[in-house]
């Protein structure tokens, strides 16, 4: 009988680890499409209460409530970002509380980008507690491109405030 019992309890938590990835396939196409269409509640929600945002400039370290504040006119005016997942990978251990993820994205300005990030279970839900955009460069061109970062770094006030 505990065997049958074991055996019962083990399949339904087979059913629910293999649902779960996709919850969070679903969470993370929602974010990037809430973010397309500029649907700020919807695109917002999927955040955890205490989450950051890290963007592709220096000074682009966000707490959630930050980046509302930024995104807000964006979103109203209907400027939101699109970015198209190309690949995407999700890892977990067995307690299944915490999922990190990458995904190769396209964006028509900045083209080839990663977004990395952290999914955490918060009142029932999957949301997102942190996320990182940053710009793919190819080897070939990361001298240049990191020549005219440095360039822009010297003169930047911002950056002499992260040092």
């Amino acid at each position: 009988m505990r065997t049958l019992i074991l055996l019962m309890l083990l399949g339904s938590l087979a059913v629910n680890a293999s649902q779960v990835p996709t919850a969070v396939d679903e969470l993370l196409d929602g974010f990037h499409q809430a973010a397309a269409e500029s649907n700020f509640d919807d695109y917002f929600g999927r955040f955890a209460d205490n989450a950051y945002f890290l963007g592709t400039d220096a000074g682009e370290r966000w707490s959630v409530t930050e980046f509302k504040a930024y995104a807000r006119a964006a979103f109203m005016e209907r400027r939101g970002w699109k970015y198209d997942v190309v690949q995407r990978n999700i890892e977990t251990r067995a307690n299944l509380q915490l999922f990190w993820f990458d995904e190769i994205l396209f964006n028509q300005k900045l083209g080839r980008c990663r977004g990395t990030g952290v999914i955490v279970r918060e009142e029932g839900e999957w949301k997102i507690a942190h996320y990182s955009l940053s710009m793919l460069i190819p080897n070939e061109i990361a001298a240049a491109v990191a020549i005219q970062t440095k360039k822009v770094d010297a003169g930047s006030e911002r950056d002499r405030k992260l040092k």
